[in-house]
């Protein structure tokens, strides 16, 4: 992996040798010509991702065929780029590829998408994606020491495992953030081999690694599964609010330009298509860039570094200072005599302007609640226009909105010295029993999973200055892995409705759910509450997931019992471990399982 030096986003990633229009302004030549040479060099990777990702069970040997398939067709196309098969999209010649590998399709039992073609196969395959991988086996680890001799023994070898056993994991995730984090985990392995210290060098370094992943993964999939589920006009309406917040000076006409593109990239990103993904792209940073003084005074370094460092810079860059003459409201929303005719005029333009003069002003906002006070201007319009006397009726707008942000802002707050009190661990028993109680037919490990993201939710807004922003945005993440990317997803019909009925609302409905009433618990067994004495052998971290995982499963056969008798359940538990534990033979901690857990369960 030569190359792939990156400290962020690979977004120009053309793969393999597509027909493109040639470049015309030496700029783009430079962009095309270090790409196109990105792509030679690294064809395996890409291809690696893109198997992984559309046929998860897959093992390391098949995809190894598919890799051998696509270098080849790749020297041949670069030999003779004129050959018919080389003016196929690369995503169609892989998709081709995978399909003509024999017995594969029925094995793993995606044969009806390549019974299909085109568009019909390329979203087949996408809907075959599987997010909860519990169907495989745990990640593969390794003794730093066994690490590092694999690294040095076959370093292609090993970063080939390591990319493919990742991107099987992370179906949804954009292949530019895998790439990504592969670049990253070379550097890693790479600078920790040399150390002698080499557990404390990989705990410190992969870390960030990972959390970077996890980050892009949340962020990525909750837009996917924001486009399946409410189509293009909700993206849109985030994508403003997003972008107005981050660019505030920018003219409402640039935004709409840009929105256009960054919308339309989500497609080919979501679908798995990774050219028209990182082409879509190219062309977003290209227009930044190119109008930098007409969208932030943040990005100019940003701008002058090379490709991929450019991108991630971009994204990462700070809000823009607000322009000083703007005003803290837009008066031609709330005092002109003609907003419902203007609003009649054009109704999807006069909102978006609405969102977008409304978010720039408000950057201490989350994009859920600029959302929600779209929707309250549109219901608050609907019925101001049907009055004789409409702008006396929607001449206080801008107060019920300070009045709907002030009861959201006041319920983070409470939130906040709610999970301070709880600490960590109690607030993470509180949001397992909570989500375990509202969609119990959820797995273990998603619930412990959610829980746990809550957690993390909390300790990392509650003491930031916008903490209302950061909580509302992180928590709306959590909501969207919940619902899950796949429009079809079902849970429960109250969870379903959720998810699918009002995403600016989405966090207000899953707070009043309670209890699923019509659940039926799953058959007791005793199974999932005998304990071991190698509980006792269990370091902290193993230990606390077999504690998350007993309090789901009780929640599971108990769903209607008070949360506060769950918390004692869950006490209870661990001063049994604990007093087990001390017994020195392990005959006598079974003994003293044998007693204490039929006490727990009953």
């Amino acid at each position: 992996m030569k190359q792939l030096k990156l400290t962020g986003f690979i977004y120009f990633l053309f793969f393999l040798t597509e027909s493109l229009m040639l470049p015309t302004e030496l700029q783009d030549l430079d962009n095309f010509n270090i790409t196109q040479k990105f792509i030679e060099e690294n064809v395996e990777y890409i291809t690696i991702i893109t198997f992984a990702q559309y046929v998860q069970e897959a093992t390391f040997e098949e995809m190894e065929k598919l890799v051998k398939d696509m270098v080849e067709y790749k020297d041949s196309c670069m030999a003779n780029s004129m050959l018919p098969k080389c003016s196929k999209l690369p995503n169609d010649v892989l998709q081709e590829a995978i399909c003509a590998m024999e017995g594969l399709p029925q094995k793993h039992n995606f044969s009806h998408c390549c019974s299909k073609a085109d568009a019909e196969r390329r979203i087949c395959f996408f809907y075959n994606k599987k997010a909860n991988v519990g169907f495989l086996p745990p990640f593969p680890t390794l003794d730093p020491e066994e690490k590092c001799q694999a690294f040095k023994n076959n370093k292609e070898s090993f970063l080939n495992h390591f990319v493919y056993e990742v991107a099987r994991r992370n179906p949804f995730v954009f292949a530019p953030t895998l790439l990504t984090v592969a670049a990253h985990f070379e550097d890693v392995a790479t600078s920790c081999c040399e150390e002698q210290n080499k557990v404390n060098c990989f705990q410190t370094r992969a870390v960030p690694v990972m959390q970077y992943l996890k980050a892009f993964s949340s962020y990525q999939n909750n837009v996917c599964g924001t486009l399946l589920k409410f189509g293009t006009k909700i993206i849109n309406s985030i994508n403003i609010a997003i972008l107005s917040q981050k660019f505030p000076k920018i003219e409402f006409e640039e935004l709409i330009s840009l929105i256009e593109d960054v919308s339309s990239n989500y497609d080919e990103c979501c679908e798995g298509d990774v050219v028209h993904c990182i082409r879509h792209m190219s062309k977003i940073m290209n227009h930044i860039c190119s109008k930098q003084d007409a969208f932030s005074s943040k990005i100019k370094e940003c701008c002058e570094k090379k490709i991929p460092e450019r991108d991630q810079c971009i994204i990462n860059s700070n809000k823009d200072d607000r322009p000083k003459d703007l005003s803290l409201r837009e008066a031609k929303f709330t005092d002109s005599e003609n907003v419902c005719q203007e609003r009649d005029a054009d109704p999807d333009t006069f909102f978006a302007e609405f969102n977008f003069e409304y978010s720039r002003r408000h950057p201490d906002l989350s994009i859920p609640q600029l959302l929600r006070v779209v929707q309250m201007y549109k219901d608050l319009l609907r019925n101001c226009c049907n009055t004789e006397n409409p702008p006396d009726c929607y001449r206080y707008a801008e107060d019920k909105f300070n009045e709907a942000t002030e009861k959201s802002l006041k319920k983070i707050q409470q939130e906040c010295k709610h999970s301070q009190n709880l600490g960590k661990d109690g607030l993470k028993y509180h949001y397992l029993i909570r989500f375990t109680k509202i969609a119990p037919q959820l797995s273990t490990e998603e619930l412990v999973s959610l829980g746990k993201k809550m957690v993390t939710v909390f300790t990392t807004c509650c003491t930031l200055s916008e903490e209302f922003a950061c909580v509302e945005n992180l928590v709306d993440l959590v909501l969207g892995e919940l619902c899950g990317v796949n429009e079809n997803r079902t849970i429960n019909p109250a969870v379903d409705h959720c998810c699918k009925s009002n995403f600016a609302f989405r966090g207000p409905c899953f707070e009043s759910l309670t209890t699923h009433k019509t659940y039926v618990p799953p058959p007791f067994s005793q199974d999932l509450f005998t304990f071991h004495p190698d509980m006792c052998q269990s370091q902290n971290e193993e230990l606390q997931k077999k504690t998350d995982r007993f309090l789901v499963n009780i929640v599971k056969l108990k769903y209607e019992v008070a949360n506060e008798e769950l918390q004692s359940l869950l006490t209870n538990f661990g001063n049994a471990v604990e007093k087990c534990c001390k017994a020195e033979k392990d005959e006598e901690k079974l003994v003293c399982f044998n007693v204490e857990s039929p006490k727990i369960v009953t």
